[in-house]
């Protein structure tokens, strides 16, 4: 009985849908900016890709590799602003996060990445996940706040002269022309 009892419950939930094997981990890993690359480089979709590479945040970490950042760093008591956890908070994704959190294909180098905004993607990656808005969110897609952008952008970050969200987010930002038509 309890074997028949068992088969039942688990043929409901995988004809329902509700095992879905593999789909989601116990916790979501950065996955990088090279697998959100594959969908999002695309002119007519938006280029989301060749935005976030335009901007600042994509040169997060390369800008601590600056004679500047090292002037900057000095003052702080920070010999190397690129092994600093002081600096990496904010220009690199994830930082103190334990490498359990990453998958193969994140690049520290990359500075600040989609997932910085967009919460770790393994998710919500697969294609199929994305074209639905609903599911994205159930999957872990984070829509940004000014909150979340006072992370970094705040007085406590060394080079801090203001932040307006609003303007900010103009500049950076990075909609799909199609999904706006719907």
């Amino acid at each position: 009985m309890k074997k028949l009892l068992f088969l039942a419950t688990f043929t409901s939930f995988f004809i329902c849908g509700l095992y879905m094997p593999n789909q989601v981990n116990a916790e979501p890993k950065y996955v990088g900016v090279s697998q959100c690359k594959k969908c999002h480089k695309k002119e007519e979709e938006g280029n989301q890709f060749g935005k976030w590479e335009k901007e600042k945040h994509s040169k997060a970490y390369e800008t601590l590799g600056t004679e500047e950042a090292k002037k900057q760093g000095k003052k702080l008591g920070v010999d190397d602003p690129q092994k600093s956890p002081k600096c990496l908070k904010c220009h690199v994704t994830g930082y103190g996060e334990p490498e359990t959190k990453f998958e193969k294909s994140f690049k520290v180098e990359d500075g600040v990445q989609c997932e910085s905004c967009h919460g770790a993607g393994s998710d919500y990656k697969k294609k199929e996940i994305m074209k639905d808005n609903d599911k994205s969110i159930a999957a872990g897609l984070i829509k940004p706040d000014e909150k979340a952008c006072k992370t970094c952008h705040n007085k406590d970050a060394p080079t801090f002269k203001s932040f307006d969200f609003e303007k900010a987010m103009k500049k950076i930002e990075h909609k799909n022309p199609k999904k706006e038509k719907k």
